[in-house]
C-alpha cells in the first residue's frame, strides 16, 4: 500500500491518479486529517510520503528527501509531484502530469485563443511533460475536431443520448450500468414506458431546439427485440423532427446480439451510424473476459450490417486484455483490416474498482495486462492502413500503460457525438437509468443532472427523474 499524508485536504485526485500513474500495482491511498479519521485500519501505517501545504507554498517529503514547492497552485503542485516521483522512478509518463481525462482540452482552447501550433506543443512538453508524440496526437486531434464542430449551432442545438442498461452478460472489465437481459425480459416494456415519458418531456421543453445528435448507447441496445428497438425508434420519429439531425448512431455491440431483423428496423429508422465491438479477434481471450461470442460470429455481424446497408460501421478493440501479446493485437488488426470498417476506437484497458476484473488481477496479477507503446503502435498503424486519422482521444484512470483511448475514423465517418461528449462544448440531455445530462451555458459553465442507475428505481421514479430535468433544463 502506498500512503500519502497531507496536512490539509487538496488536490487529492490529482496526487492519487499521479501516484497510481507511477505505481499501478499498489492500492494508493491519500490521507488527510479529514480522511484519516475514516481510514483508521491505515492511519498507524507509515506514509511513503508526506504533502506540507502552508499560506503559499507547499513541501515534499519522501523516499527521495524533500522537494520545495514554491507556489501552492495546482499547475506548479503537479509539476512538482511528477519530477517527483520520475527522479525517484526514472520513468516518464506518455502523457507527463496531465491527469484529466480530457487533455486535447488543453490544445483545443489554445487553439481558441489564436495561440500556434509549436507554442502550444511548447506548452504540452514543458509545462506538462507531455511526449513528443503524445503531444503532436493531442494537437492533431483537437485541430481535427475544431473544424468537425465548427458545424455545430451550441446555442441552439443539443444532442439526445438514450441508454439502454440490458447487456447479454456482464463483461470481466465492466463497470457500467448494465443489467442481464435474461434476468429483465419482463420489465423491458416498463422501461421503455418510462423512456417515453421523458422523451415526451424532452420533446416539449426542448421544442424550439435542433437535435445535432442522436446517441442510442449501454449496455447493448440490441439486446431489445426488433418489436422493441421498433417502438422506440418509432416514439423518437414522431416525437422529434429528425430531418436534421447530422448523426444518429446505435451501439450494436455485441455480436451475439445482432440479428437482420434488428439491422433492418435500425436502417428503416435513419440509423446512420452502428457499432459492431469486438474487442479482440482472438476466441480465448472472448471467452475468459465474458463476451459469450466468437470471432466468427463477429465477421457475421459486420457482414450482416453492410448487407443492410450501413456505410458507417464503427468497431472497437481492447489493448492490454488479460493474457494477450503483441502478436494477439496485431492479429486482431489484420483481421479487422480484412473486414474494413469505417472507424476504430482503440481503448486501453482501464481497471475499474466495480468491475470483476480487479478481482482477476488479484488472482493472477497485474503483469498479465500488457500494453506497451509497441502495441498502441500497431494499432495507430493498423487504422492508417485502413485510412484512417485520430478524431477524439480520452484518458481514464488507472488505464494499462498509463497511455489513453482514441476513435480513428476515415473522412466523413467521424462520430461528432463522441467528440461533443468529451469537449464539453454542447448540452446533452441524457435518457434512461444510470444517464447524466449535462447543461452547457453560453459563459462555460456546466450543470448535470443525474437519473438512478437501478432500473427498477428508475422506473418507479420517472416522474423525479423528469422533475431533475426541468430544474435543470429551465430558462
Amino acid at each position: 500500500m502506498y500512503i500519502i499524508r497531507i496536512n490539509k485536504a487538496k488536490y487529492e485526485y490529482e496526487m492519487h491518479s499521479l501516484t497510481k500513474a507511477f505505481y499501478p500495482e499498489e492500492d494508493v491511498r491519500v490521507l488527510s486529517p479529514e480522511s484519516a479519521v475514516k481510514d483508521k485500519a491505515v492511519l498507524e501505517m507509515a506514509p511513503r510520503l508526506e504533502i506540507f501545504f502552508g499560506d503559499d507554498r507547499a513541501k515534499i517529503r519522501g523516499e527521495a528527501g524533500e522537494r520545495e514547492v514554491l507556489s501552492e497552485r495546482k499547475d506548479a503542485f503537479g509539476a512538482a509531484l511528477y519530477q517527483y516521483f520520475s527522479e525517484l522512478t526514472g520513468k516518464k509518463l506518455p502523457w507527463g502530469n496531465l491527469t484529466g481525462i480530457r487533455p486535447t482540452k488543453i490544445a483545443m482552447t489554445m487553439l481558441e485563443e489564436g495561440k500556434g501550433e509549436e507554442e502550444i506543443l511548447n506548452f504540452l512538453r514543458e509545462k506538462h511533460f507531455v511526449s513528443e508524440e503524445k503531444a503532436r496526437l493531442g494537437l492533431d486531434i483537437a485541430e481535427r475536431e475544431k473544424e468537425l464542430l465548427s458545424q455545430i449551432d451550441y446555442d441552439n442545438g443539443y444532442s439526445l443520448y438514450i441508454g439502454i442498461p440490458f447487456c447479454p452478460t456482464t463483461c470481466l472489465y465492466c463497470s457500467f450500468t448494465s443489467f442481464p437481459i435474461v434476468s429483465w425480459k419482463k420489465r423491458v416494456g416498463d422501461y421503455l414506458a418510462a423512456l417515453e415519458k421523458e422523451i415526451d418531456f424532452t420533446a416539449d421543453v426542448y421544442r424550439d431546439k435542433k437535435i445535432d445528435t442522436i446517441y442510442i448507447g449501454g449496455g447493448t441496445p440490441t439486446t431489445l427485440e426488433p418489436e422493441e428497438l421498433e417502438r422506440l425508434l418509432g416514439k423518437l420519429e414522431r416525437s422529434f423532427d429528425l430531418e436534421k439531425v447530422k448523426e444518429f448512431t446505435v451501439e450494436a455491440g455485441r455480436a451475439d446480439s445482432i440479428t437482420a431483423e434488428k439491422l433492418a428496423v435500425l436502417k428503416a429508422r435513419g440509423v446512420t451510424r452502428i457499432s459492431v465491438n469486438p474487442q479482440t479477434m482472438k476466441d480465448e481471450t472472448l471467452k475468459l473476459i465474458g463476451r459469450q461470442h466468437t470471432v466468427a460470429q463477429v465477421k457475421e455481424a459486420f457482414m450482416l450490417a453492410r448487407q443492410a446497408g450501413f456505410r458507417n460501421i464503427n468497431m472497437d478493440m481492447i489493448l492490454g486484455l488479460p493474457g494477450e501479446t503483441k502478436e494477439d493485437v496485431a492479429a486482431t488488426i489484420e483481421a479487422l483490416k480484412e473486414l474494413s470498417p469505417d472507424s476504430l476506437t482503440v481503448h486501453s484497458l482501464a481497471v475499474k474498482r466495480a468491475s470483476r476484473l480487479r478481482a482477476w488481477i488479484g488472482e493472477h496479477g497485474l503483469s498479465m495486462l500488457e500494453n506497451t507503446e509497441e502495441t498502441m503502435q500497431i494499432a495507430a498503424d493498423g487504422a492508417r492502413a485502413l485510412s484512417m486519422k485520430p478524431y477524439y482521444l480520452y484518458r481514464q484512470k488507472n488505464m494499462a500503460g498509463n497511455f489513453e483511448n482514441v476513435g480513428y475514423a476515415r473522412e466523413g465517418c467521424y462520430g461528432i457525438y463522441n467528440i461533443l461528449i468529451m469537449e464539453e462544448k454542447q448540452t446533452i440531455v441524457a435518457l434512461g437509468a444510470g444517464t447524466i445530462s449535462k447543461r452547457v451555458y453560453p459563459d462555460g459553465r456546466i450543470e448535470r443532472s443525474e437519473n438512478v442507475k437501478d432500473v427498477s428505481q428508475y422506473i418507479e421514479r420517472i416522474g423525479e427523474m423528469i422533475e431533475r430535468k426541468r430544474v435543470l433544463l429551465k430558462d
